[in-house]
């Protein structure tokens, strides 16, 4: 009992990472799975029968709010089923004590990723025009394979492509990714179904980690409104990457005096990651006092401008210097970027 309750935490600490940050549930899950001795195919197959339920509530609630863009969902997300297919497969045709290495150097690998791209603000492009199929394809194929076979990925390798694309609004990334992970960890379980057979799954641990992320997921909503998006992830990066180690050293056979320095190494870059998060975020807030700053005092001079402009002397006409004032600081006014406001979807992706 005292375990299931364990990992009920787990998915319920894993269902707010990915809540806050719109990735990371599969990474988390399954590092800690990983940490607590279950085998890598089995912890891979267990979090993607649990990720069909908490999927499907976050591709409803997505569609719901307008965040899903159907067309790039069915054109990644068939090729991420395939990809998951053949991941699962491929994990569960491993033995574990080959498999355990594999798995984690995916993880390390993604969990330094999270440090790198969450140390600095995200660079959107602009660009025209949709997204095209040879590009979505290929992008979903390497995802889903990177997902199943890590037991966690589909989020830091797809959401990342689609925003940096600049085609997209990143509200509609993060949604049609979302959706897109139902049919992906489908595939990826039906994968595992036929390698490893029902005895894959961990029933109990995936109810579990179903009921810890079902009821984290309200409470997720509401914490992307309190903790900064930029340092939570520099956070779980670092820690999943130093869980990570761990194992990699173990299947290394690294001696007792190299593993210390491994470890202090990689503990000076999760800090040098931290404070570069920290730096991003308050450059970001500035940025974000400057344009609301300047979007406060263009309503203003628009508001005098009018009010001068509604109050003449009698049989006075308005002059032309006041009407172009009134044109010019509406103009002014509706130059303010449209959701200014919101820092976290500069740094958030799945």
């Amino acid at each position: 009992m005292r375990k299931l309750l364990i990992l009920a935490l787990v998915g319920l600490a894993a269902q707010l990472v990915d809540g806050a940050l719109g990735m990371a549930y599969g990474l988390t899950s399954s590092t800690l799975l990983l940490f607590v001795g279950v085998a890598p195919a089995a912890a891979s197959a267990s979090v993607h029968l649990a990720e069909i339920g908490t999927t499907l509530a976050a591709g409803v609630a997505h569609w719901r709010f307008g965040n899903v863009d159907w067309r790039v969902v069915t054109r990644i997300a068939l090729p991420g089923a395939v990809g998951a297919f053949v991941g699962a497969t491929f994990l569960s045709s491993i033995s574990t004590e080959n498999a355990a290495p594999w798995m984690a150097g995916i993880l390390f690998t993604l969990g330094a990723y999270l440090l790198v791209r969450f140390s600095r603000p995200l660079r959107q492009r602009s660009g025209a025009g949709r997204l095209r199929g040879r590009f979505l394809g290929p992008l979903g194929l390497v995802a889903g394979f990177v997902d199943a076979t890590g037991g966690g990925g589909w989020g830091p390798v797809a959401t990342p492509a689609l925003l940096v694309s600049g085609r997209m609004e990143p509200r509609k990334v993060i949604g049609s990714v979302d959706t897109a992970e139902f049919v992906v960890a489908g595939a990826a379980s039906i994968g595992f179904l036929i390698g490893l057979g029902s005895e894959g799954f961990l029933l109990p641990t995936v109810a579990a980690l179903l009921i810890g992320g079902l009821i984290a997921a309200p409470v997720a909503a509401w914490l992307v409104r309190i903790v900064p998006a930029q340092l939570l992830g520099a956070t779980i990066g670092g820690v999943i990457v130093l869980t990570n180690a761990r194992i990699l050293l173990k299947a290394g056979d690294a001696g007792s005096t190299v593993r210390p320095v491994v470890y202090l190494l990689l503990a000076v870059g999760w800090v040098v990651a931290l404070t570069f998060a920290v730096r991003a975020l308050r450059r970001t807030r500035r940025a974000r006092a400057i344009v609301d700053a300047a979007t406060t005092t263009a309503t203003t001079a628009t508001t005098t401008a009018v009010a001068t402009a509604d109050t003449p002397a009698v049989g006075a006409t308005p002059s032309p210097d006041t009407a172009a004032a009134v044109v010019g600081a509406g103009a002014v006014a509706g130059s303010a970027p449209a959701g200014a406001d919101d820092d976290r979807l500069a740094v958030v992706e799945r």
